[in-house]
């Protein structure tokens, strides 16, 4: 890490202006390895530094990268005047930081979702000629049939909908589980693309959840509408997906 004030820092991690992490620093509330910091210029550069706020830990990486689960009925947006996005779930200094959803979950889906302010990273992850690997969990109308399983794999034709002209969708894996359920293993993200999937079959998708992004797996003890930083593991993976 090189030299950086703490001011400097701590404003660039979501904890406010200059102005706010100045009082907070005056207050006695800011510490660096234990010690009260004393001023704003105050400087440090030893990459095992701890940094507290009021007893709890700061996160001194360069980038945030939290796991959410998103819950229904909100959108994957930064912002929204219409509807609350999945940045009112994040922890509001985090949110100061200028995090956004890496990607899009339709706003009745729920599942997986990275949030991050890495662009670099997400842009790869996105990114069509990546191909990352997505992995969705659909409950439907009807149950799911072996020659449903062979059009994904083959790869599908989507009929013009919604003001889109057709689409070829890549080669998908459709997995046929109990009931009216099946798991959907994609390649790409088109617009509802599973959905409209199962409607050019005649079938409807009822519910969908994400339960994996890249080699990300949401992590089960996340209730819907619960987030929690990825582990270093977690961030090395998505990079090296």
């Amino acid at each position: 890490m090189p030299w950086v004030r703490i001011d400097a820092l701590l404003a660039s991690r979501g904890f406010g202006s200059r102005k706010e992490v100045l009082a907070l620093i005056k207050s006695g509330a800011v510490t660096i390895n234990g010690q009260r910091a004393l001023k704003g210029g105050q400087k440090f550069n030893d990459e095992s530094a701890a940094v507290t706020i009021n007893g709890t830990a700061v996160d001194l990486r360069e980038h945030a990268y939290l796991m959410l689960h998103k819950p229904k009925g909100c959108v994957c947006a930064a912002r929204d005047p219409r509807a609350e996005t999945v940045m009112a779930l994040i922890p509001e200094p985090l949110r100061r930081r200028g995090l956004f959803p890496a990607g899009r979950l339709d706003k009745d889906t729920t599942g997986l979702l990275l949030i991050t302010d890495d662009g670099a990273l997400a842009h790869r992850l996105l990114s069509p000629r990546r191909h990352v690997e997505k992995v969705y969990l659909a409950a439907l109308k009807l149950p799911a049939r072996e020659e449903d399983a062979a059009a994904f794999a083959a790869g599908m034709r989507l009929p013009a909908q919604e003001g889109r002209p057709p689409e070829d969708c890549l080669p998908a894996r459709l997995e046929l589980l109990p009931g009216n359920r099946a798991r959907v293993v994609l390649h790409e993200g088109k617009y509802h693309q599973v959905k409209r999937m199962f409607r050019a079959l005649g079938n409807e998708v009822t519910q969908l959840h994400r339960e994996r992004f890249g080699p990300l797996a949401l992590d089960e003890s996340l209730a819907a509408g619960e987030c929690r930083a990825l582990t270093e593991a977690e961030i090395a993976a998505l990079k090296n997906a």
